[in-house]
């Protein structure tokens, strides 16, 4: 019986795991119905979710202790760390407390919190608010952070602290962070997490998993040394580890009346208040036009002579096809074809939209016409000047800065004379348009800038990173990179794979133009992200359309470091980063380079991204090994043998640090998440399969106890379908199954 039981323990938790898999795939589709609070109360913390985890922890235990691992103590040390995360875990389930608590200016101090909604605990301090301040950006009314300013008392000790956006403040192991604040700005809404044992298990989980994977590197009877045996695949490995860590002619065609390229582009170097930020004019156009019409220019017309068109000629552009349609239901209502005009948008009985919205309860359809209807608002404020919030007014009161149209209503207090300046000092720039005296309109707009200057004492743009937005506004086309990046790929991936199969010795001269446009790719999106870096003053990688460009660099990186070695990869590198920039591209039309709250200026939210693309970008090379592989194997059998199994070997090497680079980003968004909110795991659809797509890879570790892994062609195929739980870990969350991660 006890020769037998290591066996069963086996397939238990081989079962086991499955299993597990399977219950948080169905939990992340039952939570996008049913809501967060549902799935994490009646599956993640329920009773038998938590004993499949136990059970499989001592099966695995059970198994582990069978085996001879003596001599293999680091491998122990990795299955170790994760029995250990888990008993934290657990440990946060029984014992941890999660709650919250609301106080006012000028009321009594609290001694209670509530939990779970209902329940009232009873904390041994009281704690008071002394203030509340909402702080905003420089210059301007938007809301950067919250600070709460409390008072607890615990007998005859009085301590202050401070609450604010990612910065927690601490007493007696009880952990407040802000979360809410009244309307009237005289009471907060404070978490309230008191964990005293589980998360020191779990951070020395976390400790012990990153040192065992450090070390599993070096120590030599690992599966991974074997692998990289061969001293030219051992070089370029670590050389990887090292950088990885360190217009259209519209020939005949009607124009619509506008105004010429320099005075627009004088107008778009205005300043602005838009989209939280101060910003050129320039910003606004680009992406009014993209947004509107779904592409960068118009008729050969720059997105500043756009918005100008649009502004000071209104009866010459409410004619032009310019707002593109995609919902085939609208561009019926409209009666159009794939672009409408503002005036389609006008029937007998009044606005076509608002008459079909009324009729109409199928939701797509709504969503179609809401998005129509938010399109033709749009045009409408901007032909109104109500969208151009381009004029700043000082406040004495509290030295605040706020920014106003020519059709607000501007603030008491002012001169006669700035009132007049504001109120029509367009209408003058207007005047001299019509009149074709585009010199003296410029003349007005360099007084209204100057304006600008003057008024704004803080919060504007130094004049480098000024500069450097219009060069990125101009220069930066994501589509066109996207498309020639995966054309270039697919051509690339051909032709090495022909050359594979056929035999036949490639061209030096093909090789070196494919090289040299990976540079070039490279150098584009590295000076992309310079230039982001530098006009929102945070390292880019805040939102998916950031992500993206940093896993192209990633994967283009990786490409002129392994080109050598692994065979088809220069293919490989046009086709992940061009896949990478086509999901950027998505993003491009409405990109928000916006400043970050606190919470998200954390480095460690930067490394964490960084090292999740690594991770994503190394998978996505396997996948594309085993496509290779694959299309050899059908083509010529068992004869191409030698080239499937070396393209196998490189897929197991980089099998490695790509679960390496996974497992610590998700354990530094775990540590992160604890700082900024509170809690190390929320059981978000985006943590839960990425927890998902851990275990699958990391099954493929496992060649001793599973033994179809020791099939080349298996783990191929393996890792052609596993890839499929990275895009819906990425784009399947984001798209479909939404969550708090539905950013990135």
């Amino acid at each position: 019986m006890r020769s037998k039981l290591p066996v069963y323990s086996k397939y238990a938790v081989i079962f086991l795991f499955l299993l597990l898999v399977a219950v948080m795939i169905v939990a992340t589709v039952v939570e996008k119905i049913s809501g967060t609070d549902f799935v994490v109360e009646n599956i993640y913390s329920s009773p038998l979710f938590i004993l499949l985890w136990a059970i499989a922890s001592i099966f695995s235990a059970i198994y582990i202790m069978s085996r001879k691992w003596r001599k293999r103590y680091i491998t122990l040390f990795i299955h170790l760390s994760f029995v250990i995360i888990l008993l934290g875990a657990f440990i946060t389930h029984v014992h941890g407390l999660q709650g919250y608590i609301h106080l006012r200016c000028g009321e009594p101090a609290v001694k209670y919190f509530t939990v779970s909604g209902k329940d009232n605990f009873e904390l041994p301090f009281s704690v008071g608010l002394e203030d509340f301040q909402v702080e905003n950006y420089a210059g301007t009314q938007s809301a950067m952070d919250y600070v709460s300013k409390i008072r607890i008392e615990d007998g005859r000790n009085i301590t202050e602290g401070t609450v604010s956006m990612n910065n927690i403040f601490e007493y007696r192991k009880y952990r407040f962070y802000q979360s809410g604040f009244d309307k009237d700005r005289k009471g907060t809404t404070l978490s309230v997490y008191y964990d005293p044992y589980g998360i020191a298990v779990t951070y020395t989980g976390y400790v012990v998993l990153f040192l065992s994977m450090l070390l599993f590197f070096i120590e030599r009877n690992t599966g991974f040394r074997k692998l990289i045996g061969n001293k030219i695949l051992k070089i370029s490995f670590l050389v990887v580890l090292f950088l990885l860590f360190s217009d259209t002619l519209y020939a005949g065609e009607r124009i619509p009346k506008t105004i010429p390229v320099e005075t627009a582009a004088k107008f778009g170097k205005l300043y602005i208040y838009y989209n939280g930020r101060i910003c050129p004019l320039q910003t606004f156009a680009y992406e009014f036009t993209s947004k509107i019409y779904g592409n960068k220019s118009y008729k050969g017309l720059t997105p500043e002579q756009v918005m100008a068109g649009y502004f000071f000629f209104y009866d010459s552009w409410k004619e032009e096809p310019f707002v593109r349609i995609k919902s085939k239901y609208v561009q019926e209502i409209l009666g159009t074809g794939k672009y409408a005009s503002l005036a389609d948008f006008i029937g007998k009985n009044g606005f076509k939209i608002e008459e079909a919205m009324s009729e109409t309860h199928n939701a797509d359809e709504l969503r179609a016409l809401e998005e129509a209807n938010e399109k033709f608002n749009i045009i409408s404020m901007l032909c109104t000047g109500s969208m151009l919030k381009i004029y700043p007014v000082n406040s004495s009161e509290d030295s605040s800065c706020k920014w106003y149209s020519m059709a607000d209503r501007l603030p008491d207090g002012i001169s006669h004379e700035k009132w007049a300046f504001l109120k029509y000092g367009m209408n003058y720039v207007s005047e001299q348009i019509y009149r074709n005296n585009y010199q003296e309109a410029g003349v007005l707009l360099d007084k209204i800038k100057k304006y600008q200057k003057t008024e704004v004492v803080y919060g504007v743009p130094s004049d480098f990173c000024f500069k450097a937005e219009l060069f990125y506004n101009k220069w930066t086309n994501i589509r066109v990179l996207a498309m020639g990046c995966i054309v270039v790929g697919l051509l690339a991936f051909g032709y090495q794979t022909r050359v594979v199969i056929g035999r036949q010795s490639s061209s030096t001269f093909v090789n070196r133009v494919l090289v040299a446009g990976i540079y070039i790719v490279l150098l584009y999106i590295i000076s992309i992200i310079f230039l982001r870096g530098v006009i929102g003053g945070h390292l880019p990688v805040s939102n998916g359309f950031e992500t993206m460009l940093f896993m192209s660099a990633i994967s283009l990186v990786l490409t002129l470091v392994a080109r050598r070695y692994i065979l088809g990869y220069t293919s490989f590198g046009y086709l992940i980063g061009g896949l990478s920039l086509l999901v950027a591209m998505f993003g491009e039309s409405n990109p928000a380079i916006t400043p970050l709250m606190p919470v998200l200026a954390s480095p460690l939210l930067s490394l964490h991204v960084m090292t999740i693309m690594i991770s994503y970008s190394l998978f996505a090379i396997m996948m594309f090994n085993g496509i290779t592989a694959e299309i050899i194997f059908r083509k010529e059998g068992f004869k191409m043998e030698l080239k499937v199994e070396k393209l196998e070997k490189i897929s197991r090497i980089l099998l490695y640090p790509a679960v390496f680079f996974l497992a610590v980003g998700i354990f530094i968004g775990a540590v992160w998440a604890n700082v900024s909110w509170g809690r190390y795991w929320g059981w978000d659809p985006k943590e839960v399969w990425a927890l998902i797509t851990m275990m699958v890879y990391s099954s493929a570790f496992h060649v001793e106890s599973v033994v179809l892994f020791r099939n080349g062609m298996f783990f191929h195929r393996f890792c052609i379908i596993a890839f499929i739980c990275v895009i819906i870990t990425y784009f399947g969350v984001n798209f479909i199954l939404g969550g708090m991660h539905s950013y990135a």
